[in-house]
């Protein structure tokens, strides 16, 4: 963090703490909400959700190169392998849409295709494995499915229609291959990573696994009642492969990586647990923002709230996950279904800092076409996804 960011919070703490009327009841009804967002994450979903998915997230960014991933967007790569590769780089990579931004010019002024190269722009901060975990355990499955697919499919269908409104300036561009560091040597199959990667997934699963209602007999509520004693059973696992397929020093990397994305992003998600608690309260519980605004503007599933999410979501920054608590309040205060599906599409893999930085890089008018994609899609498929479950 530069010394001027941290400047500007001192000061904004400073004149919150000197200014803002505590005493009125709005403001301290507000500000309660903020802190009791804060403990209701804290204690449903950190331990259970976001650790296991941080050390998820270390272990793919540590094993899974990426140099594996960018050597698929060459001129020469079949195109195939270019898009299925370019839709689900965003697992890979874990970054926002401002981290993307390197990356995409790197692969794009090196001879990717502006298909591939517009598709794995929009995938990398879009299927964000962290993002999508949280989402389905505080949104709902529904909603996390749907973002996952969503997302997936936008990457390739924004790809093809780059590609076919810009194919004459694409063929005209100096084409060739992009430079791609060398992979690390792995001792390692291909299997045992998977299998590694998978134990710790089924260790989220198990753990995050949900209660069932009240008085539920069946297969959900004997798993349940069996979560812990599976999921320790996963652990001890999990130890014996580190035990015999990882050296010391790749477990030391592993734990770097995952304290980096832990450090990167927890105060952020913290911050956008307070600020949202404090806007826009937990469900059911009233905050600074009525109501009756929300659902003015994003309720229901009209064309209306779909484009209005859409386009609200494309032109605000979301840090990472930050989107996960602002819709969770959304929802709380009337947001309709679709409309938050739009927003979760359009919003963190669009930003304006984002749209300055693609615009210098491949024109303002690819820009512009690349957006109004992201935004048509968003707005339909929150439209279609509304109608679906209503």
């Amino acid at each position: 963090m530069k010394e001027y960011t941290k400047l500007l919070l001192i000061i904004g703490g400073f004149v919150a703490a000197y200014y803002v009327p505590w005493d009125h009841p709005l403001i301290g009804q507000s500000g309660l909400e903020a802190f009791l967002m804060l403990q209701e994450y804290a204690q449903d979903h950190v331990l259970t959700c976001l650790i296991p998915a941080f050390f998820i997230a270390g272990a793919i960014s540590v094993f899974v190169s990426q140099a594996s991933v960018l050597k698929y967007f060459g001129a020469q790569a079949n195109k195939f392998l270019s898009y299925s590769v370019a839709a689900v780089s965003g697992t890979v990579l874990a970054v926002c849409s401002c981290t993307v931004l390197p990356l995409f010019a790197g692969i794009y002024t090196r001879g990717a295709g502006i298909g591939p190269a517009t598709a794995f722009l929009y995938s990398g901060p879009a299927i964000n494995v962290l993002a999508i975990i949280l989402t389905t355990k505080i949104l709902g499955w529904q909603l996390g499915l749907a973002r996952a697919v969503g997302a997936v499919v936008f990457a390739v269908v924004t790809g093809l229609l780059m590609a076919f409104i810009f194919r004459k300036d694409d063929t005209a561009r100096t084409t060739g291959q992009i430079y791609v560091p060398e992979e690390g040597k792995n001792e390692r199959t291909l299997l045992q990573d998977g299998l590694y990667i998978l134990t710790m997934v089924l260790i989220l699963v198990f753990a995050a696994f949900a209660k069932p209602a009240d008085g539920s007999t069946g297969l959900w509520a004997t798993i349940f009642a069996a979560k812990w004693y599976i999921a320790i059973v996963l652990f001890i696992i999990l130890a014996l492969m580190l035990k015999a397929w990882f050296t010391i020093d790749e477990c030391k990397n592993w734990v770097d990586a995952t304290w980096g994305f832990m450090k990167q992003i927890f105060p952020l998600l913290a911050g956008g647990v307070l600020v949202s608690g404090f806007l826009l309260g937990r469900p059911g519980h009233p905050a600074l923002i009525p109501e009756q605004w929300i659902q003015s503007f994003v309720g229901g599933n009209s064309l209306w709230a779909n484009l209005f999410a859409a386009v609200s979501g494309a032109f605000m920054y979301f840090a990472t996950l930050t989107e996960v608590p602002i819709l969770q309040g959304l929802l709380g205060a009337g947001m309709g279904k679709g409309p938050a599906l739009a927003l979760l599409l359009a919003g963190p893999a669009l930003s304006l800092p984002n749209m300055l930085v693609i615009g210098s890089i491949m024109g303002v008018k690819k820009t512009s076409v690349f957006i109004s994609i992201i935004i048509i899609l968003s707005t339909i498929a929150g439209m279609i996804y509304g109608a679906m479950v209503v």
